[in-house]
């Protein structure tokens, strides 16, 4: 199986997987590394005791955003915590010993999270969104349109890693890889761009696991040809529930 997650997120996944009697192939497809310019971050974290509500999209946003907010004090008493996914929750939990006040019931996505009844009516609201580098605007654009002020701080930078593309090469000629793990679109872009055209139809052709609908959608949009699996819940327990439901229908 290929994991494509960056280097440091990707143990737990491949732990799993080899646990479970199957090989982990790693090919990290993305970089995370905290942003080299804090300054704009820090600017608002000064700030944080005007805000209502702190939305952490990701797990990095949680790790690298929380050193922000420790090196100024901690977090303010009153401001409620959102976050999109499984991933951010069980990282806050470990860092603060507590998790978020709003989080998706099903579907991890900013969709998801928007459809909370506690984010209709966002009138007078201040919220700050701590992600990475440009990352997807919807969630503030919506709450905009819903009322609230919002602000970004962009407290890690994502990149596209160095890979060895002739070594990818090598394992899909030997037919080494049997499925292909993916957590975002954008990782998915990058596995792509990083395979190369040679090996971009190979890929292509494996089934595909993943933890959006908007991913999926992305996939049969770049011409991914074989099944897209849906991981539920979006964790990695529900990328190896994935797993073992395509093995019982593909012995």
């Amino acid at each position: 199986m290929l994991v494509t997650r960056p280097a440091h997120q990707a143990e737990p996944l491949c732990a799993l997987i080899e646990r479970a009697g199957g090989r982990a192939i790693r090919f990290p497809a993305l970089a995370i590394e905290p942003t080299p310019n804090p300054l704009a971050a820090q600017a608002l974290i000064a700030r944080l005791a005007t805000y209502n509500l702190a939305l952490f999209v990701s797990p990095n946003a949680v790790q690298y955003g929380l050193d922000l907010i420790a090196a100024a004090g901690g977090l303010p008493a009153g401001l409620k915590l959102a976050v999109v996914g499984e991933g951010s929750a069980r990282a806050l939990q470990a860092r603060l010993g507590r998790g978020p006040d709003l989080q998706p019931v099903e579907r991890y996505e900013s969709e998801g999270l928007l459809a909370l009844l506690e984010l209709q009516s966002m009138d007078g609201k201040r919220v700050i969104i701590f992600r990475g580098n440009g990352g997807r605007g919807l969630f503030g654009q919506t709450l905009r349109e819903r009322g609230a002020e919002v602000d970004y701080a962009e407290v890690y930078q994502r990149s596209l890693p160095q890979a060895d593309a002739n070594a990818l090469a090598a394992r899909l000629a030997r037919r080494e890889i049997g499925i292909v793990t993916v957590t975002s679109s954008e990782v998915l872009r990058n596995l792509l761009q990083l395979a190369g055209a040679a090996n971009a139809a190979q890929l292509k052709a494996l089934p595909l696991v993943t933890l959006s609908e908007r991913t999926a959608a992305l996939a049969a949009e770049l011409g991914f040809v074989a099944p897209v699996l849906l991981a539920s819940p979006a964790s990695d327990a529900g990328i190896m529930a994935a797993l073992y439901r395509w093995i019982e229908n593909h012995p």
